[in-house]
């Protein structure tokens, strides 16, 4: 489920003895990339993962692969002097959204401009442009793109002060050694065998740099999509199982750093689907608790994150065929069975629910297809009016458009729910841009845009 922001263009056809470069944000490298390995000028071929790299703003200053400063919005990229505050040690005892504006990924609205762009319905255009100024999570899966978390809070900065508002920058964990491992579509960078766990935390170690220098911003993270998920239910898998113990580390590492510099953190749930079965959900409270006390009780756990880059409704109006025989078939249903499960055992239960791809219900043929489901369309806005105390806000954590994963059957990452008969083919690699599914989520988006 690899979600590193990418957007993938088609570079115009040359001439043998013309140089040829590919355009803005298209792919410039990856194990088995045959294309265009420079950009165009004005931009730079920037690391994402082996098998992808593309071209993002920014002169091509850098060695190859190297990730360069990309985002072309930012007032100021120099963190504060010595004397700037220290990030606060004591969080805000209620809702950490309240009361301040989030911040916008500039790299999604050059996204989402440039996938409008494509669009020569105007009706249609006028509806994905309004997606840019719709918040959502910015993904660190990576260690290269850590650096730019520093310009993204260096411009929230300049704007809160500029403004006179205070903003917060969301951000999603999601670099573990050996990651998703019941899947294929988007392995990490990391391999546990290869240092994964020392790797690991060198990169929370540069995410807590970054935060650091820029105490006035507020951050919310979401730590680690599908990862605790997989031990309460995928321990059968030989590679989670190896995994269960650097997973539990890393996690707890992550706590422990980003608390330091107070980011508020949501633990990833998985959704009520896959951790909301009565078999599981107990499991899950237990291992969720017996963790946040491991860390000691990091201060700025705020609870956990449910339905990340998955389908699920809030509040179903009646139960979709595949939920049958589990009573908690929508997210409500779920996070009210689990909360109080945490809660007496510690766990403080506050939640977040995504989103982002749930306009559109009863469209898969099983609860488990997770990868790029036909008919989607993007779904409620973030807000803070949730109808539910347990439930800090309803949040966009899944960029809509950046592609779940491949579906082609011949590709390394290829995974069988891509190619599942719910599945939208043909489905470029994982993070990066699937033009027809972001027109989709437009078109099908509930309430419309």
């Amino acid at each position: 489920m690899l979600k590193f922001a990418a957007l993938l263009s088609l570079a115009s056809l040359l001439p043998a003895f013309v140089e040829a470069a590919a355009p803005l944000y298209g792919q410039c490298g990856g194990q088995g990339w045959t294309g265009d390995t420079t950009c165009v000028s004005g931009a730079t071929c920037v690391y994402s993962n082996p098998y992808y790299s593309q071209c993002l703003p920014g002169s091509n200053t850098g060695n190859p692969g190297q990730t360069t400063t990309t985002t072309t919005r930012t007032t100021t990229t120099t963190g504060p002097t010595s004397t700037a505050p220290q990030p606060t040690t004591t969080p805000d005892a209620g809702n950490p959204f309240n009361g301040y504006e989030i911040y916008l990924s500039p790299y999604y609205a050059d996204e989402v401009a440039a996938a409008a762009a494509q669009i020569t319905d105007s009706t249609l255009k006028a509806k994905a442009l309004k997606v840019a100024s719709i918040p959502t999570f910015i993904w660190f899966d990576v260690i290269a793109k850590t650096p730019t978390l520093g310009t993204y809070l260096a411009d929230a900065s300049a704007k809160q002060k500029a403004e006179g508002k205070k903003y917060i920058v969301q951000i999603v964990v999601y670099d573990l050694p050996d990651r998703d491992c019941a899947a294929l579509a988007s392995n990490g960078e990391f391999s546990i065998a290869n240092g994964g766990v020392a790797n690991y935390k060198k990169y929370i170690d540069q995410l807590v740099a970054e935060i650091k220098k820029y105490p006035d911003v507020r951050v919310v993270a979401v730590i680690e999509p599908d990862s605790l998920a997989n031990l309460v239910t995928n321990l059968s898998v030989a590679k989670c199982s190896g995994a269960a113990s650097a997973y539990k580390e890393c996690t707890t590492y992550a706590m422990q750093q980003l608390n330091s510099v107070g980011v508020y953190m949501y633990l990833d749930a998985g959704h009520a689907g896959w951790l909301g079965w009565p078999a599981n959900i107990d499991p899950a409270a237990k291992l969720f608790a017996d963790l946040y006390k491991a860390a000691g009780s990091p201060k700025f756990v705020r609870g956990l994150a449910t339905n990340v880059a998955n389908y699920n409704a809030l509040n179903a109006a009646s139960p979709d065929p595949i939920t049958q025989s589990n009573p908690n078939y929508d997210e409500s249903h779920y996070i009210n069975s689990l909360g109080p499960k945490l809660s007496s055992q510690g766990f403080p239960a506050k939640f977040i629910v995504d989103q982002g791809r749930s306009g559109v219900q009863n469209i898969r043929n099983e609860w488990g297809d997770w990868c790029n489901v036909n008919g989607a369309g993007f779904g409620l806005r973030p807000t803070l009016n949730t109808g539910n105390s347990a439930i800090d806000a309803i949040v966009w954590i899944k960029p809509g458009g950046e592609c779940d994963g491949t579906s082609d059957t011949s590709a390394v990452r290829y995974d069988a729910h891509c190619g599942a008969a719910s599945a939208k083919k043909p489905a470029p690699e994982a993070g990066t841009w699937f033009q027809a599914y972001f027109v989709d989520l437009v078109r099908n988006a509930n309430p419309a845009l």
